[in-house]
């Protein structure tokens, strides 16, 4: 299916902003910023993207204004940009700027590490990282990490300090409200993972008895208040909430058991100003839970009736595990994307390594023509 009849390629409205199509280009780490600046190729990487018809480009996560949100989290190092140098800000407006002369609409991801980042690494290894309840979280399950790592992350540290929370959520506002000024469209959250706003909704990161901790409920308490706090600042530009079940500590986690639980995390985070919710599940059509046929962004969209994302091997016959040993072959599965479209499952689909691999892979799946197949090499690639 080709043209303008096809689902992937009709535009979407999200306030004021226009998304040309439905192909979302997910969110990948580059680890390629050294100081937290954006390299000059940089530019070319994501405006080739836009060339070759992405509608909606969401950047690799850049770590917001705060001392411990980024450094090495599995990594050999650490190379994530930010948002808040003088420096980062002015090669980043330039990405933007040749992203939007493509017709391209391109949001950064704003991102914290938490538990997951490495102490002693990153821009101030003297400060140690930000845990809601001072604990890494579960690692008997882990496949992520080594042992080694394991055994280092185990030794609790202090929970993080009202004060500590506050300005954490200081550096989310100051980061969004940087990005918006030099012209980013929207703005996107990770929220999941185990990464910091995730390690405050799991209840196995999260072991607080506060206003902030304790049930589902008061679990949500921080991950509302950076919304409510950015949407403050933006005004009507969108918000996008990335989230998941599955966590870097545990393939198989689980946030919310059934979709009563998913509801009293989700309709707080919408009630807060969300507008997309991006659910990373490990292969888009993954149903959620028992007894139902809806994947995750499925349920997010019966509970908030807000814009949905499902992201995880689209274009693809392998999982990111199993990529990472070698080659994917690519798998005709446009035809369930499009499928989910026209239900009103999902408004759009996110594609991460199929958009390593080519550039131009929106632009030739809407002429019916064959894609580059991915390689493990091509997550090294510059551009």
């Amino acid at each position: 299916m080709t043209g303008v009849s096809d689902p992937l390629f009709l535009p979407l409205q999200i306030g004021k902003v226009k998304i040309p199509n439905r192909i979302l280009m997910a969110p990948m780490t580059r680890n390629l910023s050294p100081n937290g600046v954006p390299a000059s190729f940089m530019g070319d990487y994501y405006t080739r993207r836009a060339a070759g018809g992405v509608g909606l480009i969401v950047t690799e996560g850049i770590g917001v204004d705060h001392p411990t949100a980024v450094g090495a989290a599995g990594l050999a190092e650490c190379a994530i940009p930010n948002l808040h140098s003088a420096k980062a800000l002015t090669e980043w407006k330039k990405i933007v700027d040749s992203v939007h002369q493509k017709g391209g609409i391109i949001f950064p991801q704003l991102w914290h590490q938490g538990v997951l980042r490495i102490d002693g690494t990153g821009p101030f290894p003297e400060i140690p990282s930000s845990r809601p309840s001072g604990v890494w979280g579960p690692t008997e399950f882990c496949e992520y990490f080594d042992t080694a790592h394991l055994d280092k992350v185990r030794i609790p540290t202090v929970a993080m300090s009202d004060s500590d929370i506050q300005d954490v959520i200081d550096g989310f506002v100051r980061s969004a409200e940087n990005a918006i000024k030099i012209g980013f469209d929207g703005i996107a959250l990770h929220g999941a993972h185990g990464y910091l706003l995730d390690a405050f909704l799991w209840k196995e990161t999260n072991l607080r008895t506060d206003q902030y901790g304790g049930d589902i409920t008061r679990r949500t308490r921080f991950a509302t208040e950076v919304v409510r706090a950015i949407r403050s600042v933006i005004g009507n530009a969108p918000i996008m909430y990335r989230f998941s079940q599955w966590k870097l500590h545990d393939f198989n986690a689980i946030l919310a058991a059934n979709s009563h639980e998913l509801e009293m995390v989700l309709e707080p985070l919408a009630d807060a100003g969300v507008d997309i919710f991006d659910a990373s599940q490990r292969g888009f059509k993954r149903r959620a839970f028992e007894n139902s046929s809806l994947t995750l962004a499925g349920w997010a969209k019966k509970i908030t009736g807000k814009i949905t994302v499902s992201v995880g091997g689209v274009g693809l016959d392998s999982s990111l595990q199993d990529t990472m040993a070698g080659f994917s072959a690519p798998a005709d599965n446009i035809d369930s994307v499009r499928t989910m479209l026209n239900d009103g499952e999902i408004d759009l689909i996110g594609v991460g390594r199929a958009l390593l691999a080519d550039p131009n892979w929106a632009l030739k799946v809407k002429r019916g023509e064959p894609w580059v197949p991915f390689e493990k090499r091509h997550f090294f690639t510059k551009i």
